[in-house]
């Protein structure tokens, strides 16, 4: 992630509670200072019992703000809050999230919450248990209710033997869903002509995402496959955005490298058909599909069941079938006020118009929008940047410049919110009581 500008870096409040995977809230100090925030820490006393007050001011360059009668004439209790673009509790213990939902203001990280006027996410970590009592799940209702980010725990080891739903996610995910929410704000700021857009909040609460991501592949044999080059990184970069919007997401990731995005509900799968039937059983209770997956057309007819060799002599020419079209399908059984995107990856060429061919292939899908991004030459698969048309079945289309990821997906984004029916009069009701 390239470092913000000095001249004004993002403020971060990074509040720490008093949980066992407070020491994993350092690498997410480290990761978002590396990348230019400026960042204070407000550790929660309970927080200090497990990482002491010397290795957040280190990491973090500045005096440790641990209680409300310290610094009195700095009214930090205020100011932290007031002047923050993004407050994030890591991790946001089961006390921490009813003391937030309930108001509470006995100690200076409750208080900053109570001041921020700002996006505030807190990543949850606690035994499955505490996350899955009735309290925990109204205190995280109500938090969501009122625009907080609040991203679902991993499931995983947790404290000694125990395994659950609970664990902290991978820091560096965690950070990245903090650069996604500030990517937000600041694209909102540049086209306003304004500083950084500290009070946009979460327009996505209570809708239900499905994305794929990554490539599929097609096996000839144990060994070898028919596949294409997409890292995953589009999709997964839309998922970050649409949690940093209150959404709950699942991703359908297909042979993705990269770590599971905090917050999101991911479902691996290889091939074509795999990553078929996946959308389709996600897709029946989802609100909003983007089929960002960089999806086979073909498969081989047949697998070999064991490794072809040269020593089998010359081989036989592969003969492929067509794969199923996921998203005409999924045009085809589409929910009542149920909203689908599709993304075409082209390469244009002689006598191929790069956006003739995204708008016959929007005319034969059916879908509501279309990404068309051009691959090669340094965009699309496999780098951080990419440029795209997308394509509106109303006749509009709108041009996204070579950008990062992560802001070409809130500008996706912002076409998709505009085009969204009420959550509550759509496809199903997202209860957050469910895992996903």
């Amino acid at each position: 992630m390239p470092a913000a500008s000095p001249a004004r870096r993002p403020r971060v409040v990074l509040g720490v509670a008093g949980g066992i995977a407070a020491y994993k809230a350092v690498e997410v100090l480290r990761q978002l200072t590396e990348s230019g925030h400026d960042v204070r820490v407000v550790p929660t006393d309970s927080a200090l019992r497990f990482v002491g007050e010397p290795t957040w001011a280190a990491l973090s360059g500045h005096p440790v703000s641990t209680g409300v009668w310290a610094g009195a004439a700095e009214v930090a209790h205020v100011s932290l809050g007031r002047e923050a673009d993004l407050v994030l509790v890591v991790p946001a213990t089961a006390d921490l999230l009813a003391r937030a939902a309930t108001g509470r203001a006995d100690d200076l990280l409750t208080a900053t919450l109570l001041t921020a006027r700002c996006p505030v996410v807190f990543a949850p970590a606690m035994h499955t248990e505490m996350w899955e009592h009735p309290a925990t799940r109204a205190n995280v209702g109500t938090l969501r209710a009122r625009g907080c980010v609040v991203i679902d725990p991993a499931v995983g080891r947790l404290t000694g033997a125990d395994s659950g739903a609970g664990r902290l996610p991978a820091p560096a995910e965690i950070a990245a869903l903090a650069r996604a929410v500030l990517a937000r704000a600041g694209s909102a700021a540049n086209a306003n002509g304004t500083g950084l857009a500290a009070g946009l909040m979460p327009d996505l609460t209570g809708y239900r995402f499905v994305i794929s991501a990554g490539g599929t592949r097609e096996h000839l044999d144990p060994v070898r496959f028919l596949g294409n080059s997409s890292s995953g990184r589009q999709g997964y970069a839309l998922a970050r955005a649409a949690l940093s919007r209150g959404a709950r997401v699942v991703v359908v990731a297909a042979n993705v490298a990269l770590p599971e995005v905090a917050g999101a509900h991911t479902v691996r799968v290889v091939s074509a058909v795999q990553l078929r039937a996946a959308v389709h059983a996600e897709a029946a209770t989802a609100h909003v599909v983007i089929m960002a997956a960089a999806v086979a057309d073909f498969r081989p007819v047949t697998r070999a069941a064991h490794k072809i060799k040269k020593s089998d002599g010359d081989p036989e020419p592969v003969a492929l079938v067509r794969n199923p079209d996921i998203l005409a399908e999924l045009v085809a059984a589409r929910q009542p006020g149920q909203l689908l995107v599709g993304f075409a990856a082209e390469t244009g060429g002689p006598g191929a118009d790069l956006l003739d061919l995204g708008r016959e292939k929007l005319v034969r899908k059916g879908a509501d929008l279309l990404v068309v991004n051009q691959v090669g030459d340094g965009l699309g698969f496999e780098v951080e940047d990419n440029a795209a048309v997308v394509l509106g079945s109303d006749g509009t289309e709108t041009v996204i410049g070579r950008t990062s990821k992560d802001l070409l997906s809130h500008r996706v984004l912002d076409l998709v919110t505009a085009r969204l029916a009420p959550a509550d009069g759509s496809v199903i009701a997202v209860s957050d009581s469910t895992r996903r």
